[in-house]
């Protein structure tokens, strides 16, 4: 199959292509580069450098043109620099997924558009974070998710375009950034233990967060690409709030959202344990207590299930290589 990935040359696209690539299939890659590194590119995906929240529409409709599947992982991630620059990062994750679903739209080809969204749509919401808990995002970034999650939906209702939403969980892994502002604590722990330094804590360290390894996120995509059915007993069998969605019994999934995350939250000071070393607290931002993802919808409907914990064992492991 002909499948377009965007943010395909950064940390979770590129393990994204690596799989696709495995599996037979023809990549496109999409990225702009101001994040995603040449080097993370499999050399047989047929890579374009290019910004979709400046280039025009016509050309990104050519691109989308014949290709059957389209993740859209590209995006300004990442909450503290969101809140420094509001405008830009919302022409990167709103109006480049909108420009993108209408070349999905335009294109008749394309049987599902799979966009990468973010668990920081709910905020300090209830835990654990349901797919039909009300979202509070207390970020731009959050606030673009969740407004490119709206117009996946609506291009599923009213264009009948099939969409999917992945809420992704603190993910690492593989090619995950070490520095800059889009690195996750751990890879800013990786850096630092690395380096010989002390490891940099905001707030108190109690926050907590539910890792997921790049691994499952990306066969959270691919679930999300196969989906085919379900039975009438498996709808059935979901939660009360989902049993009307009887457009899963015909193989569409209609701009539903997904919660990847491995289901297990562990605090920041644990986290630094593991790595071990000196801990220095530097301050306050804002950010959610605690995140912690109820992954049963995708387990039920995808057939999802998460393979790798965050260990003491794991990061040692990474440490050592």
């Amino acid at each position: 199959m002909n499948i377009l990935v965007t943010g395909g040359a950064g940390f979770i696209g590129s393990n994204l292509v690596d799989r696709l690539i495995t599996e037979g299939h023809h990549v496109i890659v999409l990225d702009n580069l101001s994040t995603g590194k040449i080097a993370n590119i499999n050399p047989k995906a047929n890579f374009l450098k290019l910004d979709l929240s400046t280039e025009t529409q016509d050309l990104i409709n050519n691109l989308v043109s014949g290709c059957d599947y389209v993740f859209h992982v590209a995006a300004k991630a990442r909450v503290q620099p969101s809140i420094l620059d509001p405008i830009g990062f919302h022409e990167h994750n709103v109006n480049a997924t909108l420009k993108l679903l209408e070349a999905c739209r335009l294109s008749k080809t394309v049987k599902r558009f799979i966009f990468s969204s973010s668990s920081s749509v709910y905020g300090n919401g209830t835990l654990p974070f349901e797919e039909c808990n009300f979202t509070d995002p207390i970020s731009p970034y959050a606030v673009q998710k969740l407004i490119a999650e709206e117009y996946c939906k609506v291009y599923s209702k009213v264009y009948g375009l099939d969409t999917a939403c992945l809420r992704y969980f603190n993910v690492y892994g593989n090619r995950q950034p070490v520095e800059g502002a889009y690195c996750t604590i751990l890879g800013i722990f990786t850096r630092q233990i690395k380096n010989g330094e002390v490891l940099t804590i905001t707030n108190d360290g109690e926050q907590k967060r539910d890792f997921t390894h790049v691994s499952d996120v990306v066969d959270a995509n691919i679930k999300a690409m196969m989906f085919s059915s379900i039975t009438e007993e498996q709808l059935m069998s979901l939660p009360l709030q989902f049993r009307h969605q009887r457009y899963l019994l015909e193989g569409k999934l209609m701009g539903q959202s997904f919660n990847v995350g491995y289901g297990k939250s562990i605090s920041i000071n644990e986290i630094a344990s593991y790595f071990g070393g000196e801990k220095k607290y530097i301050g306050t931002v804002l950010e959610p207590r605690e995140t912690l993802a109820n992954n049963s919808k995708a387990r039920s409907i995808l057939g999802w299930n998460p393979q790798v914990a965050i260990t003491e064992e794991y990061v040692k492991g990474i440490l050592n290589e």
